[in-house]
Parts: structure tokens; sequence; C-alpha cells
């Protein structure tokens, strides 16, 4: 399972992107039941975020759904963290 993460906007703007392959990683299973989660959480377009708040582009597996901060599902965030602390 390919997961990838695109955030955007904050105070300073600053995009950041990164990419995890779950493919042969001994917890692959709990990537894939938060990537599901957060995926079902997800909006199919981009919603209207908060001023100096980060919005989210969430790719897993060619499924692509949107989120903004404060809206953020506990699995959402954990899989931003997870994903952009990880990925490459």
């Amino acid at each position: 399972m390919r997961i990838h993460v695109r955030r955007t906007g904050g105070f300073a703007g600053i995009e950041r992107a990164a990419e995890v392959d779950t493919s042969g990683r001994p917890d692959a299973h709990e990537w894939r039941a938060l990537a599901e989660k957060a995926v079902a959480a997800g909006r199919g377009t981009p919603p209207v975020g908060v001023p100096d708040g980060f919005s989210y582009r969430l790719t897993v597996d060619g499924t692509t759904v949107y989120f903004s901060d404060p809206r953020l599902t506990e699995e959402q965030r954990k899989l931003i963290s997870k994903v952009l602390k990880e990925g490459a």
C-alpha cells in the first residue's frame, strides 16, 4: 500500500509532502487499518479551512481525499503524523 500525504497552508504557507510504502513492513496491517479509517472520513473535494490552518490531501493506492484543520479525526491526525515522520 502506498500512502501519500501533502500538507499545505499554515502561518508560513510551506508545503510538505511525504510517502510511505507499507509493502513488506511487519506493521503493514496497522497502516492499512489506519489508512482505511482516514480515507473513509475524508472528503472528495478540498474543504474550506481556517485562516493559518493546514489543509491535507491524502492518497492511498490511487484514492484521494481531502481534509483540513481543525476538523481531523484521530485516525487522520495519527496517519498524517506517521507519514510525515517516516516518509521520504
